[in-house]
């Protein structure tokens, strides 16, 4: 009872308040500092709209990002697009008009130098019908067409630049392949008019 009774006193006396002002105060004090520490490190209301940096070198991307205290990153090159400069920046993320804030990275992925290289298939001992849509289907080129004395009318060679290819070997996409076709009748003829 007599606890109670000093408690009392206490909580009325004027140290008792001193101590609660202060207290309330340091609290207030703390919570505004912390909020402004926060919204100062998070860059909170800070919008910087994110350059295109389409169809340009690394260099180049570099100092636009640096100016706009942004960073950036190479993702893997993407297939050869022609209609961008070899080594160019063909997409980034996120998109040009976009708002970031400050130090954000962005991904760019750039242009290669040239086609992929792509496996040549097994198609010999196939007809020319079954070849063609095979080899244009994986971004070749179907160049000119030599008949060759034959029992059959199968693909019998495939030819690039003149030279006899095998399945297996690597050539870049859109290269163009000549084909060697057997003719039943065992006459020799190009459509083209010319002769390989």
């Amino acid at each position: 009872m007599k606890f109670l009774k000093n408690l009392f006193q206490f909580l009325k006396s004027k140290t008792f308040l001193i101590q609660l002002i202060i207290a309330v105060a340091l609290f207030v004090i703390i919570c505004f500092v912390a909020l402004e520490w926060l919204e100062s490190s998070t860059n909170h209301n800070q919008q910087i709209v994110v350059p295109s940096l389409s169809k340009r070198t690394l260099d180049e991307v570099e100092e636009v990002l640096t100016a706009k205290n942004l960073r950036y990153e190479v993702q893997d090159s993407t297939n050869y697009n022609p209609d961008y400069p070899k080594y160019s920046v063909i997409d980034q993320n996120p998109p040009p008009g976009n708002t970031v804030k400050e130090n954000r990275k962005i991904y760019v992925t750039l242009n290669p130098s040239g086609y992929r290289k792509i496996e040549v298939p097994s198609v010999t001992q196939q007809t020319r019908r079954q070849v063609e849509p095979k080899l244009i289907a994986l971004g070749f080129k179907i160049g000119k067409i030599t008949y060759q004395p034959h029992m059959s009318d199968q693909v019998l060679e495939l030819r690039y630049k003149g030279k006899k290819i095998k399945p297996g070997d690597k050539l870049m996409k859109t290269a163009t392949i000549d084909l060697v076709v057997g003719d039943q009748s065992g006459k020799s003829l190009n459509l083209s008019g010319d002769s390989n």
